[in-house]
């Protein structure tokens, strides 16, 4: 077998080209979220609602309703819920996120144990890409270029949101709307990345794209170009290593993810571990600060002229 024999091979079927759509719609949005999530900090938000839309898939599918209806109501009451929490308990945040999204996993576990179906929910845990149906392709279309669009119409906002809050405030951004706008996006996402990798996988398709970009490069704009690209080539080397090595799609494809970051987390020109070792970085070098430090992706030029967007 020639090369272009081996990487067309794939292609010759038709669920493989289903799932290759599916899979790079779910990674290009996850990527260009994670962006504002590792940023701001709520990465362990995306891991609550990921796991918290379980329960609602499956109450969804004895409803007779589409999956995706449940996923997104039961995401954003998890988030409403973190919130009520927190506020009137006095717990912290990351307390009451670990408490709401693993009894609301456990939740979607047992009726998933009950449940008697034709179905495999189970693959709403593990995702499914291969089996992917009409129906299901057309959502995660439709809902990935709407999630899409708003994150790139609003991404300005959105970064000052990140980066400074008051700033936001000042020249007449509400930051709450931002954060339900944010919020309702994050909900969405998860639903769009079910039928790819499931809920188990969907956290990391949040987190590492974003987390490889932050560590490649300090401009805002950079950063929503690569975290996207990197999440869409690793969903087409991951489909290509799951079908030659017959495992698992979703675990390829975030297994990939993984491998790009660990490179790029010891390599990286400015921020890789190895050059911090070496001592030749200078300032630049160390390790990733927060938003707002020296060496964090910012929305601004070193004149002040606007980054974001460029």
């Amino acid at each position: 077998m020639t090369v272009l024999e081996w990487l067309a091979e794939p292609w010759q079927y038709e669920f493989m080209q289903r799932a290759l759509l599916v899979t790079v719609v779910a990674a290009v949005v996850c990527g260009l979220l994670s962006c504002w999530l590792v940023l701001i900090g709520w990465s362990l938000l995306g891991d609550a609602v990921a796991h918290a839309v379980l329960p609602g898939v499956v109450l969804a599918y004895l409803a007779g309703v589409p999956f995706a209806v449940g996923a997104l109501v039961f995401g954003l009451g998890a988030v409403a819920l973190i919130g009520a929490v927190r506020e009137t308990s006095g717990l912290r945040e990351d307390t009451a996120i670990g408490v709401v999204f693993t009894t609301l996993f456990a939740l979607g576990i047992v009726l998933v144990s009950v449940t008697p179906s034709q179905v495999d929910l189970g693959h709403i845990l593990f995702g499914n890409v291969l089996g992917v149906s009409d129906a299901d392709i057309a959502q995660v279309v439709v809902l990935g270029v709407l999630a899409f669009t708003v994150l790139v119409l609003k991404r300005r906002d959105l970064t000052l949101y990140a980066f400074d809050r008051t700033h936001a405030h000042a020249v007449g951004i509400s930051p709450r709307v931002l954060a339900a706008l944010l919020l309702g996006v994050l909900a969405l996402t998860v639903v769009v990345a079910l039928q790819a990798i499931g809920v188990v996988l969907v956290v990391a398709m949040l987190i590492t794209p974003g987390a490889t970009a932050f560590l490649l490069t300090e401009r805002m704009s950079a950063m929503l170009v690569i975290a996207p690209s990197i999440a869409a080539a690793c969903a087409l080397a991951g489909l290509y290593a799951s079908y030659h090595l017959d495992a698992s799609s979703g675990g390829m494809v975030v297994l990939a993810q993984g491998i790009v970051f660990t490179g790029v987390f010891l390599l990286a020109p400015r921020r890789g571990v190895l050059r911090r070792i070496r001592g030749r970085g200078g300032e630049g070098a160390g390790l990733p600060r927060a938003p707002g430090d020296a060496g964090a992706p910012s929305p601004v030029g070193a004149e002040g002229s606007p980054r974001v967007g460029a």
